[in-house]
């Protein structure tokens, strides 16, 4: 109790508080204001808990406004009742933001992902189901947390991506619109007929029905390369088959070519012998 009642006068000393300055007649006011306040927070709280739930506020982020409502009320109810009791609140506010820059400057990294974190909920780049990319990484958005965003990627790595990061770059939402554009680089021999090769590449498009037919798509010769000639194939698709789609026409084409007797050309030497 001796080392309770020194640090406490010591802590007095510091803020300027003397046992005087505490009347005894105003400890009756300050108590009454403290229940009163504290039963104006409940309220408080309870309705705005109430309002972002009926809200459109995502729900990670209904804790971080609670709290944070929380805090600031307590904290004014705290102002309140210690200036009814005659401490000097100046000399608390200044202790108080000392300590309060002491630790931003401690956690300066965390609270940096917090606000980025905030701002991915408030502003809503991606959701839980996205595929996203961001940086070097990308995958399936799993979980959007205040401090992390968990990514599964295409192999079922669970990464965890710090919201400050996500916040500082670019971010690629590969599930934002409902269509997404396919598109297909694939070469032929010079010595086949364009209009074959056309009509090959055309036959294996039209066998997946995954594939839009608004908009149409588009099956041209986009460029002449060394050793052969390279179409475009660009087709429309729902975004939840783009993956789907792009392995198969993959298999499809070569199936298509071989039947239509298409050369799909690759890398090779020819060696010519001569005989003196």
């Amino acid at each position: 109790m001796e080392v309770f009642a020194e640090s406490f006068s010591k802590l007095g000393d510091e803020l300027g508080i003397t046992a005087t300055q505490v009347a005894v007649s105003n400890l009756l006011p300050a108590v009454i204001m403290l229940v009163v306040s504290l039963i104006v927070v409940k309220i408080i709280t309870t309705l705005v808990a109430k309002g972002i739930e009926k809200g459109r506020v995502e729900k990670s982020l209904h804790t971080f406004i609670k709290a944070t409502v929380k805090t600031v009320l307590y904290f004014l109810v705290l102002i309140i009742v210690l200036g009814m009791l005659g401490i000097p609140i100046t000399s608390l506010i200044a202790t108080l933001s000392v300590a309060g820059l002491a630790v931003s400057l401690a956690i300066q990294s965390t609270l940096t992902n917090i606000t980025g974190g905030v701002s991915i909920l408030a502003t809503k780049p991606f959701k839980v189901g996205d595929f996203i990319e961001v940086g070097d990484t990308s995958g399936t958005v799993k979980e959007i947390g205040l401090v992390y965003t968990k990514i599964v990627t295409m192999d079922k790595k669970l990464v965890f991506i710090p919201n400050g990061k996500i916040s500082d770059t670019v971010v690629t939402n590969y599930n934002a619109e409902r269509q997404r554009r396919l598109v297909l680089k694939i070469t032929a021999s010079y010595d086949d007929d364009i209009k074959k090769v056309k009509k090959a590449l055309k036959e294996a498009v039209d066998s997946d029905e995954r594939i839009l037919e608004d908009p149409a798509p588009l099956i041209n010769v986009s460029n002449y390369l060394e050793s052969s000639i390279e179409y475009i194939v660009a087709v429309w698709v729902k975004s939840s088959d783009y993956w789907d789609v792009n392995w198969y026409l993959l298999e499809e084409v070569k199936h298509s070519f071989d039947r239509n007797n298409v050369t799909m050309t690759y890398n090779h030497i020819n060696v010519h012998m001569v005989n003196e």
